[in-house]
């Protein structure tokens, strides 16, 4: 059966070249803002309802219209009549109308395709704020998330990878909550990105209030998107199942600071299981803030420090990160036998070229040889029959030698 036909809707073809997409009827777009409102997120047997029924009988038979839903106990069709009460599906969709939004549905164009691999789980809708496609930002976004009560530390670093990420042209998803959330957005902002904030409220609703602000601006730079219709409050369970959408909306959820109970880490879980990339920021192993994190690790996530690392294993082929490495000292450059014999050069006072040869296990006259190499290049100096390491390099500012290279103490860097 091919997308959306379970719901009555015609198939019709993208602008874009892309994969066939389905118009969602008026009734079904009406019946899916109510069952947003009637139901709670992610209830997978809603969705099984909507794939078998369609959406506009499952609303019949949930609020007395109609045949029950095969299943619906007695308890959940007397709770979904009492919701019923106030419903109002098209007020609904004027209010988030009202405030430059709309009720993205299965089949639109702006829906995410990615979001089908939840399967029954899958949003029936999504309310939106903002102008932007969210279908093609997603295709090029990354989560980050983590502890609301985080560290000075995981602070820093949330906003380091919002802003590292948006300078490399990622869109940064993640919940608009205190700590790691609000800094991976801010940082987002601050580099002139745009950030998408999931909610597990209304789109209207400023949650947390001290955020108020900061929503205001995603709204205007970015998306604010949710399951629940206007007005809709947040829960604990809420915010659990919103963890579900932030981690199949995006290419990978890295997580930075976490305890071992955090939502983030059923982000990161999720993500896993729908084949995302998932990743984690270490921190400190005196912090409790981050054994959920070095857990997430343990489990096979990715260990990542920048926007760099992140970008290389979410984006396309090339998109690597710069290679790491330590500064290149003088000694590095030097061949395997004259490495030995400088390694074999007692400290101190020195030692005969016999004495170093036996400790370089070479001949006699090999270790002459490169101890004259080594001479010429400024690592070891010779008095009488003694050999020694040369003196470091003065600090007073007096001009080396012509042709002198800088000298090196035996295992120094």
């Amino acid at each position: 059966m091919r997308p959306g036909a379970a719901y009555g809707c015609p198939s019709r073809h993208r602008s874009d070249g892309g994969p066939p997409v389905t118009a969602p009827a008026p009734e079904d777009r009406l019946a899916r803002a109510a069952l947003t409102r009637l139901t709670e997120p992610g209830d997978e047997r809603v969705g099984r309802w909507v794939r078998e029924m369609g959406a506009v009988r499952v609303v019949r038979g949930l609020t007395g219209t109609g045949p029950a839903p095969k299943g619906a106990g007695h308890e959940r069709l007397a709770g979904c009549r009492q919701r019923a009460t106030t419903l109002d599906p098209q007020g609904d969709l004027d209010a988030v109308a009202g405030l430059g939004g709309r009720f993205v549905c299965p089949g639109d164009r702006e829906w995410p395709g990615q979001l089908d691999d939840l399967g029954d789980a899958r949003p029936l809708g999504l309310w939106v704020r903002g102008g932007a496609d969210l279908r093609l930002w997603a295709l090029r976004s990354v989560a980050v998330v983590g502890a609301r009560a985080c560290t000075d530390y995981g602070s820093h670093v949330a906003s380091l990878l919002g802003a590292g990420l948006a300078r490399r042209g990622w869109v940064v998803v993640s919940g608009a909550a205190y700590g790691v959330d609000g800094a991976a957005h801010r940082g987002a902002l601050a580099a002139g990105g745009v950030t998408v904030a999931v909610l597990a409220c209304g789109v209207d609703v400023p949650y947390p209030r001290g955020h108020a602000d900061l929503l205001d601006r995603i709204v205007e730079r970015g998306l604010v998107l949710a399951e629940l219709p206007p007005g809709g409050h947040p829960t604990r369970s809420r915010f659990v199942l919103r963890n579900r959408v932030i981690a199949a909306l995006t290419r990978g959820t890295v997580v930075v600071e976490a305890e071992y109970r955090s939502g983030s880490l059923v982000t990161a879980r999720r993500a896993r299981r729908l084949g995302r990339q998932t990743m984690g920021v270490p921190g400190p192993v005196t912090s409790g803030l981050s054994a959920g994190v070095h857990e997430l690790l343990r489990e096979d996530a990715a260990l990542v420090t920048d926007a760099d690392e992140i970008a290389e294993l979410v984006g396309g082929i090339g998109d690597l990160a710069p290679e790491r490495h330590g500064p290149v000292v003088a000694r590095d450059l030097l061949a395997p036998p004259a490495a030995m014999v400088l390694e074999a050069v007692p400290g101190g006072s020195g030692g005969e070229a016999d004495l170093i040869a036996r400790n370089a296990g070479l001949s006699r006259d090999q270790t002459l040889a490169r101890l004259y190499e080594l001479q010429s290049l400024g690592f070891v100096e010779r008095h009488d029959d003694h050999w020694k390491l040369a003196a470091p390099p003065s600090t007073s500012g007096t001009p080396k030698p012509p042709g002198r290279r800088p000298s090196a103490r035996r295992g120094g860097s």
